[in-house]
């Protein structure tokens, strides 16, 4: 592959600069530009406390078209009042000038500290620099430039054929620490050159997100700041989409959704394993999805994780205090192949110490649980809890 032929999207340009919000040097402020108008949807955090370019984006993209969203990094922007919305403005009116396009067609998102004032003097003076390196290839600077504590910048591409013509999708997210979003991964923003409506993209773009960034956690919070944008600016001038289209357009933004997904549970903050915990046989979708996301969420879960230890107690606990209809003696769990659990009983210390020496030898646990109690099935993406998830976010200020 060569370096960033593979990371480019007709019709979109993309920079990030150093503006001296973390440390110097580091890359905190990105911008990713459509040269012409495109149809635009979001999701948006679902926690009451939401940071001032969360509610400006939000009243924004009401519209349905967006041109640009211009990122930082290291502050949040969230629990700062008036002052935080006026930052957040001024930053997209700024951005407008510099690209003379309408001031409505700029969002803004943010992450890091939370309570802290955008420092808005250095945003507006790296602006004009961030504006000047707009460049076909520049969303690999933008991932690189999202990370706050991610270990690996995230970005995922997909190529499909719709309406008579090949169109590009290319997706860009951060994320390692306070996800459990109920919407989307803590900062995602995807772009395509396929020409649709918002009637089209909205239910499609909605189901994606449902089925990736919905089913991942990683310590059961939902920051301020959660924010995944799509934008579609028709570049590609496919016809009209039919059944099939729609279907080859929908299976691409699973697949990019679902690797970003992927690459922030397994980027879970200090994570040395990822964990995928399957839910076979609910009573109901409702059941399967909450057994899961209770087994996926538990900290004792997590750390028997990291101790290789298939301690099917705590998930049996797990089960048993969601609320789903269940039986224990029906129960049946198994790790990474191996069944220690059937019929709520454990099948014996020998597939036990199997399950053991499995989660020795690899990065992935595959948690596989059924209830036997009706047909729904589902599941959730998480990681280990290690020591340094708690020095991470221990250290986060100091």
């Amino acid at each position: 592959m060569k370096k960033d032929a593979k990371y480019s999207v007709p019709g979109f340009l993309a920079s990030a600069v150093s503006a001296g919000l973390k440390k110097k040097g580091v890359l905190d402020l990105s911008l990713i530009f459509s040269q012409k108008e495109a149809v635009a949807a979001g999701i948006f955090t679902t926690n009451n406390v939401k940071a001032a370019p969360v509610l400006l984006s939000q009243d924004r993209i009401k519209r349905g078209l967006v041109r640009a969203v211009i990122v930082n990094t290291g502050y949040a922007n969230a629990c700062t009042g008036e002052q935080g919305l006026n930052d957040a403005i001024q930053t997209a009116d700024t951005v407008s000038q510099g690209l003379q396009i309408d001031p409505e067609d700029v969002l803004v998102a943010s992450t890091g500290v939370i309570g802290a004032y955008l420092p808005f003097d250095r945003v507006k003076r790296a602006i004009p620099k961030l504006i000047t390196n707009l460049s076909p290839h520049g969303f690999r600077s933008v991932a690189e430039a999202l990370m706050t504590t991610d270990s690996f910048s995230k970005i995922s591409y997909f190529e499909g054929t719709a309406g008579g013509t090949s169109f590009h999708l290319l997706g860009l997210a951060k994320g390692a620490g306070m996800i459990m979003p109920n919407m989307a991964t803590m900062l995602s923003f995807l772009v395509t050159d396929i020409s649709i409506d918002y009637r089209t993209l909205w239910p499609l773009f909605r189901s994606a997100a449902e089925s990736t960034y919905n089913r991942i956690t990683v310590d059961g919070e939902t920051s301020t700041n959660d924010m995944v944008l799509i934008m579609a600016n028709g570049v590609a001038k496919n016809k009209r989409l039919n059944r099939k289209d729609t279907q080859q357009f929908k299976r691409g933004l699973t697949h990019v959704m679902g690797e970003l997904a992927y690459m922030i549970a397994r980027d879970g903050e200090g994570a040395t394993k990822a964990v995928i915990v399957e839910v076979r046989g609910g009573a109901t979708k409702n059941d399967a999805h909450t057994a899961a996301r209770a087994v996926a969420n538990s900290n004792l879960v997590k750390t028997a994780i990291f101790g290789r230890d298939p301690n099917w107690g705590r998930i049996m606990a797990a089960l048993g205090r969601s609320g789903v209809a269940m039986d224990e003696k029906k129960v049946q769990i198994g790790i990474n192949g191996t069944k220690i659990v059937d019929s709520g009983l454990m099948v014996s210390e020998k597939k036990e110490k199997e399950a053991a020496e499995k989660m020795k030898k690899t990065d992935q646990i595959t948690i596989a649980i059924h209830l036997n109690q009706g047909k729904y099935t589902d599941r959730m993406l998480t990681c280990d809890l290690t020591y340094d998830y708690i020095r991470i976010n221990a250290d986060y200020r100091t």
